[in-house]
């Protein structure tokens, strides 16, 4: 591996206008055809095998608007009521605009018969309730914009409030990323800035990661269009495509700065970075992304693209650390050196610096470390025994977008669970007898309506063949809370089996809530092989690159606790609402069922990175022959101001995302944050030194039989270049080689 790297990184370094215009054109050329392309992703929740699943097959021949979900354009008078004749002439006018579009499968008005449920008691508020031809989640926002537009337009000229909810509202309240993005970069310009010490150097990471960023959010977007992408992909993709890519840049450009002070020409230095601290970023990415592809054990769709497109961010950012950086760096030559804010520290003010006195204390009393470290962590996971999955919460949503409005309208007006009716789908063995009226289906819906948390039923529909039916259930709860969660599963295990029993009917409890229900008890039950899967591949890549069976098992426990450390402080601030006015947020929201999963895949490779960096230290000073305490000190001398630094950047470019409007994507930036601040510091810098001391020797304990049929690999190549640098010297001096051997 490291022959091939520093073959790439010389061609890199030869060839450096050539791979600075080719990653110039292939950057302008996908950001140029995604654009035109335009955005396409697709929230759309596919869990075969569910009750929520069953509902919507059941009803796609027959009802394929009901399948597809509805959502209310809701209509408000703010003075008079919406019965009058001019507010009357712009429902009318909206619900004919709208049943004129070609994706409208159907529209109820409030001002129908059919509809008057819709219309509140006061009159002064109803909704349109718009069913689709199409899935909500196929459309893209400016089309999901141009449907919400023919009703809007004339409610808007009479007076009228218009607020859309459901699927097609939720389409257009996206957040925009671009703020949290600009301080993620600031905050890491400052970071690189301080680490480095010269202005100059410090752009070159973010010049990387933007280029690798834009590239990703380009190809993510022309994915879109071939496969289902969760609207909130490119945001993750971007929070930990800026992040990972600031950072392997940050490894790489201080392992040149190394190189340089031990004199090493120019050309060779970069090249060199490249393949040595590139050997451990190629690693690190291939730990994250396999961590991101496995997600698709759960066999869950929607999870499985959100961890596609993340990796996506990976392999970018490696491939634009590995090429793009060793090129730029060989253009600016010995002018990394401008511009310079303070003198760079010299080796002997590392070895009595701060981190020094740090791991002197460390070594001296890893007991006391390693209890203080888990005094920390322990406590912070004690919420994540409460933890509770939910979905996304539309009351927590910016009061500023439509689909928040729209809730709040509805809530107001007719009841919180008007926001998110449970869609009963009913499939007759034998066709119905006087339509709606079939005993069957009145027995049913009488039951559905006597159960405990149920406010109202709609008229049941009937298809044509009789074979197929559905009505709506209105919780007395909003989507979101525990209580319609539970009355999902009253339905489901109570009050449907009784009422089918003995007859040649099923039914099936579906919509949107209810698939969120049970995308969360999917979630729940593929969590466990999830982190088994995640922890065996991460084990075998680290026996392959330490060869021992003692530093893979410590570094699984150790980031199993920094996360399940995150996760607590997740559980606390969002389900238990602690500090929620600091976040942006008017209370607690649930856990989104999705955050955890795939909190887990992006962390459990994070960690890992940070564990091959300071392991692999560690391990340079073990083969120079120090002893074991000594080496500790050193790896943790020599690799915790470059993981601080890359944490702090990592830090700061997912806590920046808490500006984001969007609960979910808040959900992530506070977890990701916080179990990088606490792998960083207090895994990291603590517990991991403190266990390597105690263990002593048995930290390098490999089995002979499996020493036999593990294949040797580097990271760092160092063998490598051991092994160049004495044959060149060889050939540079043949003749004192020889002298020296007679002697």
């Amino acid at each position: 591996m490291t022959r091939m790297l520093y073959a790439v990184a010389r061609f890199s370094v030869r060839r450096r206008f050539v791979v600075l215009a080719l990653w110039l054109l292939a950057a302008i050329a996908l950001v140029a055809i995604s654009h035109r392309m335009g955005d396409n992703t697709n929230d759309n929740l596919s869990l075969p095998g569910t009750n929520s699943q069953q509902a919507t097959n059941t009803l796609t021949s027959s009802f394929p608007g009901q399948a597809n979900g509805a959502s209310p354009i809701v209509l408000h008078a703010r003075s008079g009521k919406l019965t009058d004749s001019n507010n009357a002439n712009a429902v009318n006018q909206a619900s004919s605009n709208l049943s004129k579009d070609p994706s409208v499968a159907g529209v109820v008005s409030p001002l129908t018969q059919q509809g008057a449920s819709q219309l509140s008691q006061d009159q002064t508020t109803g909704y349109l309730n718009v069913t689709l031809k199409v899935s909500p989640g196929s459309l893209s926002q400016s089309d999901a914009q141009e449907i919400i537009n023919k009703a809007a337009k004339p409610g808007q000229a009479a007076g009228l409030q218009v607020a859309t909810g459901g699927q097609l509202g939720q389409k257009v309240s996206k957040p925009s990323t671009e703020q949290s993005e600009l301080i993620g970069i600031i905050a890491a310009a400052i970071i690189l800035t301080f680490t480095f010490g010269t202005v100059t150097a410090m752009l070159l990471p973010i010049v990387t990661a933007i280029f690798a960023l834009l590239s990703t959010l380009a190809i993510i977007r022309m994915l879109g269009h071939v496969t289902s992408v969760p609207t909130v992909a490119p945001t993750l993709a971007t929070m930990i495509g800026l992040g990972v890519g600031i950072d392997y840049a940050l490894f790489i450009v201080t392992r040149h700065f190394r190189g340089l002070r031990e004199g090493l020409p120019i050309e060779e230095s970069i090249a060199r970075a490249a393949a040595t601290s590139g050997g451990a970023v190629f690693f690190a990415g291939c730990t994250v992304t396999i961590a991101l592809v496995s997600l698709a054990v759960a066999g869950i769709p929607l999870v499985t693209t959100m961890g596609l497109m993340a990796a996506v961010s990976v392999v970018i950012a490696v491939l634009a650390a590995l090429t793009l950086l060793p090129a730029e760096l060989a253009i600016l030559g010995p002018r990394i050196e401008s511009l310079r804010v303070h003198k760079p520290a010299t080796d002997e003010q590392i070895r009595k610096g701060l981190w020094a006195k740090w791991a002197r204390e460390i070594a001296r009393r890893p007991i006391v470390a390693g209890i203080a470290a888990l005094a920390i962590l322990i406590p912070l996971m004690i919420p994540l025994l409460s933890l509770q999955l939910g979905q996304q919460d539309t009351a927590a949503l910016s009061k500023s977008t439509t689909a928040r409005q729209a809730y709040d309208l509805i809530s107001q007006n007719f009841g919180a669970g008007v926001n998110g009716p449970l869609l009963v789908a009913v499939k007759l063995g034998s066709p119905a007898q006087n339509g709606t009226q079939d005993p069957r289906l009145a027995t049913l819906q009488k039951d559905v309506k006597g159960t405990s948390g149920v406010v109202a039923v709609s008229p049941a529909q009937v298809d044509q063949a009789g074979t197929t039916a559905y009505f709506n259930a209105i919780s007395n709860a909003g989507p979101a809370e525990q209580a319609t969660t539970n009355l999902v599963h009253t339905l489901r295990l109570s009050t449907i089996p009784t009422a089918q029993k003995g007859t040649n009917m099923q039914a099936y409890v579906g919509g949107t809530t209810a698939a969120y229900d049970d995308l969360a008890s999917k979630i729940s039950s593929k969590l466990p092989l999830q982190i088994l899967v995640v922890i065996a591949l991460s084990f075998l890549l680290l026996i392959l690159a330490f060869r021992t069976v003692v530093v893979p098992p410590q570094a699984a426990v150790m980031n199993l606790l920094s996360i399940g450390a995150s996760y607590g402080v997740l559980t606390a601030i969002f389900q238990y609402g602690w500090l929620h006015s600091l976040i942006g947020l008017p209370g607690k929201v649930p856990v989104v069922s999705y955050v955890p999963l795939f909190m887990f895949a992006v962390l459990f490779g994070l960690s890992m990175d940070y564990e091959v960096f300071l392991v692999s230290q560690i391990e340079e000073h073990v083969h120079e022959g120090q002893d074991n305490k000594t080496s500790v000190i050193s790896g943790l001398v020599t690799s915790a101001r470059v993981i601080t630094s890359a944490a702090l950047i990592m830090v700061f470019v997912f806590g920046s995302f808490l500006l984001n409007g969007d609960p979910t994507v808040k959900q992530f930036g506070v977890g990701l944050a916080i179990a990088v601040i606490l792998d960083a510091t207090v895994v990291r810098c603590l517990l991991v030194p403190a266990l390597m001391v105690l263990m002593g020797k048995l930290n390098w304990f490999m089995p002979r039989w499996l020493d036999k049929i593990v294949p040797h690999m580097s990271i760092e190549g160092a063998e490598f270049f051991r092994e160049r640098d004495v044959a060149r010297a060889r050939e540079a001096e043949p003749e004192l080689v020889g002298a020296g051997t007679e002697r």
